[in-house]
Formats: structure tokens, C-alpha cells, sequence
């Protein structure tokens, strides 16, 4: 009974006005929000600062400006997702994500995905959009991100 396996356990992360999917491997753990560090004046909008995080100085995100949308107003719901920076160009290998709320566990298999036809920028930080169940989460290019982070802390 050889069978492969076709279900991922994945993340819903809320954003403002969408959500991302991640698989679960991605994530090393949420964290609540607090206030982070001043950030250079030439550094970006989506680039909101480093939180000390388990002793590190954390880089910190906002997605929906990364994508080219306005950093969403905090609330007593926003989070910070703190992700494996897989591609190993930071140091050390994470970075956090604004969230709206706590991430949601969902198993995926291909029963419940289609994809979507919109189309995003290439040098952007979504990959694509996917058509599930009755939602409709964006994918992201964690590896975008870590580049975009890198071109902001390797200049501090």
C-alpha cells in the first residue's frame, strides 16, 4: 500500500482584505503585535520595522504594501506571522508578517483547488490566486519577499 500523498496541511493567513496560503512548514510561529523599531527614512512602506524576537532582531512586513496597497491600520486582531526564510539570503533565516488575526489551519488537496486567471506583476511578491472552496487566497513569493527584505537590511 504504496500511496502518495496529495494533501498539504496549510495556513490561511488573514490579511486586510484577502487572505495567503502558505504551507504549514513555512511558519515558525505567531507572535501578538508589538511596536516595531523606527525604521530608516528611505526605507520602504511595506518594510514596518524589526521586532526582538526570541533574541534576534526580526524583519517585519506588510504584505498588502509589498503588493502595492497601503500598510492596513494595527487593531487588537493584527499579528505577526514569523516565516522560515527558505531561500537562505537572510540572517538569521526569518522574518515577520502583519496579519490580521491568527492564521487558520485547512488541508489541501487537489479536490478543492483550480486555479485563477488573474495575473500579477512578475517582480511582485504574489505568485498567483487559487479558487478554493468558497475562497479565494493569494499565494506568495516568500522568495520576492526575503529578496525585497534583504535590499532594505543589507543597507542598515
Amino acid at each position: 500500500m504504496n500511496e502518495a500523498v496529495e494533501e498539504l496541511y496549510s495556513l490561511l493567513i488573514p490579511l486586510h482584505e484577502s487572505r495567503l496560503i502558505v504551507p504549514r512548514a513555512c511558519i515558525a510561529e505567531v507572535v501578538g503585535f508589538t511596536r516595531p523599531s523606527a525604521v530608516p527614512e528611505d526605507a520602504p512602506d511595506w518594510f514596518v520595522g524589526t521586532l526582538d524576537w526570541n533574541g534576534r532582531q526580526l524583519p517585519v512586513v506588510s504584505f498588502e504594501a509589498a503588493a502595492g496597497q497601503e500598510v492596513p491600520e494595527g487593531s487588537g486582531r493584527t499579528r505577526v506571522v514569523v516565516f522560515h526564510a527558505m531561500a537562505g539570503q537572510l540572517q538569521p533565516p526569518f522574518f515577520g508578517m502583519l496579519t490580521q488575526g491568527f492564521p487558520q489551519l485547512v488541508r489541501v488537496n487537489p479536490d478543492v483547488l483550480t486555479p485563477d486567471d488573474e495575473v500579477f506583476a512578475a517582480d511582485g511578491p504574489i505568485i498567483c490566486r487559487i479558487r478554493m472552496i468558497n475562497e479565494l487566497p493569494l499565494i506568495p513569493d516568500l522568495e520576492c519577499l526575503e529578496r525585497m527584505i534583504l535590499s532594505v537590511t543589507a543597507s542598515a
